[in-house]
C-alpha cells in the first residue's frame, strides 16, 4: 500500500503540472476559435498532427530506456545511463533540424505551408528541442524531483500562453493605438505563426532552465550502453509511432478523406476544437504516466507478492478516477461547450466517444507494464500496429460517410481492441490478478447514471447541473465507501540525484 500511496502522491503532483497545464493552454481553445477561422484552426490541428509524430521518432523510446537501465541489476551506474541518453538525442535531434534546413522547401510544400516555410523552420526546432529536454525531464521524474518538474512544466505552459496573448491580443490592439511600439517586429500577416512562434520561445526557455539538469553531471558515453538501449527502444519507438498515429492520423487523413475538399480544414477545425474538451481525460492519463513508469520499474525490483498486488490496485483506482472524470466531463458539458465558439458547437457529439476512447487507452498503458518489465516489448509493437491497421481502415470506411464522426468512431475501435488483446496475452505471459469484477461493477455503475444524467434536462441549466452532481456525488461516495483510496502523501525520503 505504501507504493500505491507514492505512486497516487507522484500523480498529484505530476498532476499540478498536466492538469492545470493543460487546462490553462485548453484555454487558448476559446481565442484560437473566435479569433481565426476553422480553416485556419485547422491548419494549426494538421501541423501539431505532424509535430506530435516528429517527437516520437526523434525520441526513439530513450524515455523508458532511460528508467529501465537506470534500474538495471547491471548497471549500477544510473548517471552513465542519462549521459549516454543525452548525448545520444543531442547528436540526434540536431541532426533533425539540419537535414530539415537543408530541405525545408520541398518538406514545407508536402506539408501545404509552401507560402508559409517559416512555419515549418520553427516548429522543427521547437521539437528538436523539446526532444532533447525530453531526458532531463525523465531523470528529474527519476529521482522523484516531481515539484521541480512540474514547475518547469508550468512556467513552460505560462510562458507560451503568455506569448501566445501577447501577439494575438495585445499586439493587434497596440498596432491601432500606438502603431510605432510593435510595428518593428509584429505582422497581422503572420497569422497562425505567431502560435508555432510561442511555441519555440517556451521550449527555448525550458531548456535554459534545465541548464543545471545538463550540465550538472559528469558526462560518459558508452557506446555499448547505448546499443543495448536502443536495442531495448527501438520496438517501444515503433509502439510510439504507431501509438501517436492512433491519435494523429484521424487529423492528417481527414482533409483527404472527406467529399468537400474546399470545407476538408473547416471540418478538421471544427473536429479538433471539440477534441479539445476532452482534454481532461488525456490530462488525468498523461499526469499517471509520469509516475506510473518510475513506479512499475522500481517495484520491479522488490520481491514477494506486494509488487503484483501493487500493479492491480494501481489499476483499479486508475480506472475509478478516469470514470469520475468521464462522468464529470459529459455531466458539465452544457457549460464546458463554451470553451470554444459557438461556431463549432456542431462538433460536440464526438465529446462522450472521444473520452471513452482515451479511457480505454488508458486501461491499454496500464496493462503495458507486463511487456515492459519482461523485457517484450516487441509485443507493444505489435499491438500499436494492429490498433493503427483498426484505425486506418476505421477511417477510411466510416470519414466518407459520416466525416469527423468517423474519426472519433475508429479511435473507440483501435483502443478497445488494444486493451483487450493485451489483457489475453499478458494474463498468460504476466499474470496480473486485476480485480475486473470489481471494475465491472463500477462501469455498470457509471453508465446507468450517465444515461440517467443525460436524461435530466430542465428548463433551468442551474437545475439540471444540480441533479448531475448528486449523480456524480453519488458515485464518489460509492467508491470511498468500497475502496480505501490512497490520497496523496509527502515522501519524506526522496532521491534528490544520482
Amino acid at each position: 500500500m505504501a507504493g500505491i500511496k507514492s505512486l497516487a502522491k507522484d500523480t498529484a503532483v505530476y498532476g499540478i503540472s498536466s492538469i492545470v497545464g493543460r487546462f490553462l493552454n485548453w484555454c487558448l481553445v476559446p481565442l484560437y476559435t473566435n479569433v481565426f477561422s476553422s480553416g485556419e484552426y485547422g491548419v494549426v490541428t494538421y501541423l501539431y498532427a505532424i509535430v506530435a509524430m516528429a517527437l516520437i521518432v526523434l525520441t526513439y523510446g530513450m524515455e523508458t530506456g532511460f528508467f529501465r537501465f537506470a534500474n538495471h541489476d547491471r548497471y549500477n551506474d544510473a548517471g552513465e545511463v542519462y549521459s549516454t541518453s543525452l548525448i545520444s538525442l543531442g547528436c540526434t535531434s540536431t541532426l533533425f533540424f539540419a537535414v530539415l534546413m537543408l530541405f525545408l522547401n520541398p518538406v514545407s510544400r508536402a506539408l501545404d505551408c509552401a507560402s508559409n516555410p517559416e512555419y515549418v523552420w520553427i516548429m522543427a526546432l521547437a521539437v528538436a528541442i523539446d526532444a532533447y529536454t525530453s531526458i532531463p525531464f525523465a531523470y528529474l521524474r527519476f529521482c522523484n524531483r516531481a515539484m521541480r518538474f512540474a514547475m518547469l512544466k508550468l512556467v513552460n505552459i505560462g510562458l507560451n500562453i503568455g506569448l501566445n496573448l501577447f501577439f494575438i491580443l495585445l499586439c493587434p490592439w497596440l498596432l491601432k493605438v500606438a502603431p510605432e511600439t510593435v510595428d518593428w517586429f509584429y505582422s497581422p500577416g503572420f497569422g497562425i505563426g505567431y502560435i508555432f512562434l510561442a511555441n519555440l520561445i517556451a521550449s527555448a526557455a525550458t531548456l535554459f532552465m534545465l541548464l543545471p539538469e545538463i550540465t550538472g553531471v559528469r558526462f560518459r558515453f558508452n557506446f555499448t550502453l547505448l546499443k543495448e538501449m536502443i536495442r531495448y527502444s527501438f520496438p517501444l519507438l515503433i509502439l510510439g509511432i504507431a501509438g501517436i498515429m492512433n491519435q494523429t492520423v484521424d487529423k492528417i487523413l481527414l482533409p483527404m478523406l472527406v467529399a468537400d475538399k474546399a470545407d476538408a480544414m473547416s471540418q478538421l477545425g471544427i473536429y479538433g476544437a471539440n477534441y479539445k474538451i476532452a482534454i481532461i481525460m488525456v490530462m488525468f492519463i498523461q499526469a499517471f504516466r509520469f509516475a506510473y513508469e518510475p513506479f512499475i520499474f522500481s517495484q520491479n525490483r522488490s520481491r514477494g507478492e506486494d509488487k503484483v498486488k501493487s500493479y492491480a490496485d494501481a489499476m483499479k483506482y486508475f480506472f475509478i478516477f478516469a470514470l469520475v472524470i468521464f462522468l464529470a466531463v459529459m455531466f458539465y458539458l452544457p457549460v464546458l461547450r463554451y470553451f470554444i465558439a459557438p461556431a463549432y458547437f456542431s462538433g460536440l457529439k464526438v465529446v462522450p466517444v472521444i473520452m471513452t476512447a482515451e479511457l480505454a487507452f488508458g486501461i491499454f498503458f496500464n496493462l503495458s507494464l507486463w511487456y515492459k518489465l519482461s523485457d517484450c516489448t516487441i509485443w507493444g509493437t505489435w499491438f500499436s500496429l494492429m490498433g493503427l491497421a483498426i484505425t486506418l481502415l476505421g477511417n477510411i470506411l466510416l470519414v466518407p460517410h459520416i466525416g469527423y464522426m468517423g474519426c472519433a468512431w475508429a479511435a473507440l475501435a483501435c483502443y478497445c481492441t488494444m486493451a483487450v488483446v493485451s489483457y489475453m496475452v499478458g494474463r498468460k505471459r504476466f499474470p496480473i490478478p486485476y480485480q475486473l469484477g470489481r471494475m465491472g461493477c463500477y462501469m455498470a455503475i457509471a453508465a446507468v447514471l450517465y444515461c440517467a444524467g443525460m436524461l435530466v434536462e430542465t428548463p433551468y441549466l442551474a437545475l439540471t447541473l444540480f441533479i448531475r452532481t448528486v449523480l456524480l456525488v453519488f458515485f464518489v461516495v460509492i467508491a470511498l465507501r468500497t475502496e480505501r483510496i490512497p490520497l496523496p502523501f509527502i515522501n519524506k525520503n526522496p532521491k534528490r540525484g544520482l
